[in-house]
């Protein structure tokens, strides 16, 4: 890939496709991760490429309830892990829960291969700073973070085939999941099961987005990031969130554009 210059309006948005571009390469994404991000794109456009002032509410909600949950968990995918691991990585150091690799094309390989590189981003994390306003054992806190997904010993009724396969210690004794990704079925599957489902979506029309119990209409490494200092701040507190209400702020952030 040519260098592009930091002049460049849409530099941090080129640099993550390519991102994609090589893990596809590595064998890490399943052949539709292009053309979901893309379509994410064409709605991030429509945000500016900025988060919302609704999707900071919606980020907000969302911090408070992974906070008060028994047993919070963060469900990635390959585009996820590519184009923010890291951030999810310290947001399950702070929480002390763990990430679950769920994969909707889900073969052994790309399971191992996204592992992997979720176990290199560890190291990097926990050789790296304390995000700001965190106190504590940094490097203990993110190796303490279990990474699952290698040895699924759990199902999601409703679901059928290897995508419906999961972890007991994650998303299967889970009261609260973070699934930073676009799947209607499963959105459904967990939502029937009286977890609370905790969506990043860039589609605010699709099934994910209408069915979660909080859904964040943004960009993945952008929410992330936020995500990660309203987990630090322990401001947030649970409301009687109207996600309907959010999605329809979303809607109208698009059509200003």
């Amino acid at each position: 890939m040519a260098e592009i210059p930091d002049s460049h309006p849409r530099k941090a948005s080129l640099m993550a496709r390519q991102s994609l571009v090589d893990a596809a390469a590595e064998g890490l994404l399943a052949e539709s991760a292009m053309i979901a991000h893309g379509r994410g794109e064409a709605f991030d456009y429509l945000l500016g490429e900025k988060t919302s002032d609704s999707a900071r509410l919606a980020i907000r909600e969302m911090a408070a309830r992974l906070m008060a949950a028994a047993k919070p968990v963060i469900s990635v995918n390959g585009n996820t892990v590519v184009l923010a691991g890291h951030d999810l990585i310290r947001v399950a150091a702070v929480l002390g829960c763990p990430i679950e690799v769920n994969l909707y094309y889900r073969t052994p390989e790309r399971v191992a291969g996204l592992l992997a590189r979720l176990e290199q981003q560890t190291e990097e994390v926990a050789s790296g700073p304390a995000p700001e306003g965190w106190q504590g054992d940094w490097q203990t806190a993110v190796g303490s973070v279990s990474l699952l997904g290698g040895s699924p010993d759990d199902t999601i009724p409703g679901l059928e085939g290897p995508r419906s396969v999961c972890c007991s210690d994650g998303i299967g004794g889970a009261d609260a999941v973070l699934v930073p990704l676009e799947d209607g079925d499963r959105c459904e599957a967990l939502v029937a099961l009286d977890k609370q489902v905790l969506v990043i979506d860039l589609n605010p029309l699709s099934r994910t987005a209408m069915t979660a119990t909080v859904t964040v209409v943004d960009e993945v490494s952008r929410a992330a990031s936020v995500l990660l200092s309203e987990i630090v701040a322990r401001n947030a507190v649970p409301t009687d969130w109207d996600n309907s209400a959010a999605l329809e702020d979303a809607l109208a952030v698009m059509a200003r554009a």
